[in-house]
């Protein structure tokens, strides 16, 4: 558990670690891994656009109009949406009027008191619910904010990841680089035992990092336990952004292949990744891996920009199906490259990870090593309601430049590699073997 994780393949084998220090046993550790393959992520999504501020009203109506009158009537909404900014009255279709008549009867003749927030909070869960897809849902306020942090790749804290021990203690396990944890003093190992003057030493490290991240003051106190002395630091919370890109250069039968990890499609994502393939090729990169495993998803528009780096103008990133019409995107952008890319993917590959490699693997030539990914071929449309909450729901199919719908087939590898049990027992570069063939392909 921790206040704020980067998501990363690597960060993954280092959390194992600090659980191996910790006495859990290799063999569970192993079976968590490949487990975590099977796992639904928090994300796995494709947001193809993201409003904030509708009230329940403005939803329902945009729900209800979805799923009964069709996409014909999509003016009207706007007129309503128009409309009921003015606070003038509207004509509302016979099924959305029954709708409302319903919620004014209850509100009004109910035997027992009812809060009306939540009771509209409940027809919207219903509307989503009808839809039967498990990538459609209502998330509580509370879901929102973790949503919402994964996908615009910031958070407001003080940039550390906490854990709990098997003993029931908190600890700071991971203060990252120049962050205000770090810049204060706190350290790996620090037990937490309390924040603001709060004894925490019976929390969870969730309701721990709660306490961190929701405090109102721009500073909070940390004291914690150090070789059995207590400290304490004051910390400023700050804007931490989260690093979704890492990158690295390997060496490989004298060539140099460029590697950069995503580890979700964030919002800012783009522009690390943009910085890390420049500072690569700065370096004289003959080849390029990119790693997408374990990846589940984030912005259409941020994979878009990604492809966008490599496959040329007018070459097709995807394509998108809206109710049986069908439309290809193209890369727009002036933007070129030329040498070997292999992409790695692995069963938790999803969505926005997909699109990437079946835009490089079709549109580009790109090899795609490992196994088939998870596959997700929809988009989903998030809106953020004025109560913090969010609606998302399924909006669209994707389809890959060639035509290919890989909803629940993924796609398939030009190089399968399964991961070796070696690489759970010892991870590592040199034990990655889905790793060492990608840079063996590029760097033929």
């Amino acid at each position: 558990m921790e206040e704020k994780k980067k998501r990363t393949f690597h960060r993954k084998e280092k959390n194992k670690d600090e659980v191996q220090e910790n006495n859990i046993k290799s063999e569970e550790i192993e079976e968590n891994e490949k487990k975590d393959q099977e796992e639904d992520s928090p994300v796995r999504e494709i947001i193809v656009e993201k409003k904030v501020g509708f009230n329940y009203l403005e939803v329902i109506l945009i729900m209800i109009i979805t799923l009964i009158i069709g996409g014909f009537l999509g003016g009207f909404v706007n007129q309503f949406m128009a409309k009921t900014t003015k606070n003038e009255s509207v004509t509302v279709s016979h099924e959305f009027q029954e709708f409302l008549d319903t919620y004014e009867d209850i509100k009004e003749n109910y035997y027992e008191e009812i809060d009306e927030g939540e009771m509209l909070s409940a027809g919207i869960k219903g509307m989503i619910e009808y839809l039967g897809d498990k990538y459609s849902v209502y998330m509580d306020e509370d879901e929102t904010e973790d949503f919402n942090e994964q996908v615009e790749g910031k958070y407001v804290g003080i940039g550390t990841e906490i854990m709990q021990l098997e003993d029931g203690s908190v600890i700071v396990s991971n203060p990252f680089e120049d962050s205000p944890a770090a810049k204060a003093g706190l350290q790996a190992g620090d037990v937490i035992i309390r924040v603001n003057d709060i004894d925490v030493t019976e929390m969870s490290s969730s309701e721990v990092s709660d306490l961190i991240k929701k405090s109102t003051d721009s500073k909070v106190n940390i004291t914690v336990r150090r070789d059995d002395e207590e400290k304490t630091f004051t910390v400023e919370r700050e804007t931490i952004e989260i690093e979704s890109v890492d990158s690295s250069v390997f060496d490989v039968n004298q060539k140099k292949v460029g590697y950069i990890y995503i580890s979700i499609f964030a919002a800012n994502t783009y522009q690390q990744f943009e910085r890390a393939l420049e500072t690569l090729e700065d370096e004289g990169i003959d080849s390029l891996v990119i790693d997408v495993r374990s990846n589940s998803g984030g912005y259409l528009d941020c994979v878009t920009e990604i492809a966008s780096l490599f496959l040329g103008n007018g070459k097709v990133v995807y394509q998108l199906d809206t109710k049986g019409i069908v439309e290809k995107v193209y890369d727009q952008t002036k933007a070129q490259r030329d040498y070997p890319i292999a992409v790695l993917i692995n069963s938790s590959s999803a969505s926005a990870s997909e699109i990437l490699a079946a835009a490089l693997k079709e549109s580009y030539g790109a090899d795609v090593v490992g196994v088939n990914s998870y596959g997700k071929g929809t988009v989903q449309r998030a809106y953020q309601l004025e109560n913090g909450a969010t609606v998302k729901y399924t909006i669209q199919k994707w389809l890959t430049p060639d035509g290919n719908w890989i909803n629940e087939v993924g796609v398939e590898p030009t190089l399968r590699v399964e991961m070796n049990t070696e690489y759970y027992q010892n991870p590592s570069d040199e034990t990655d073997n889905q790793l060492q063939e990608a840079l063996k392909k590029v760097a033929e």
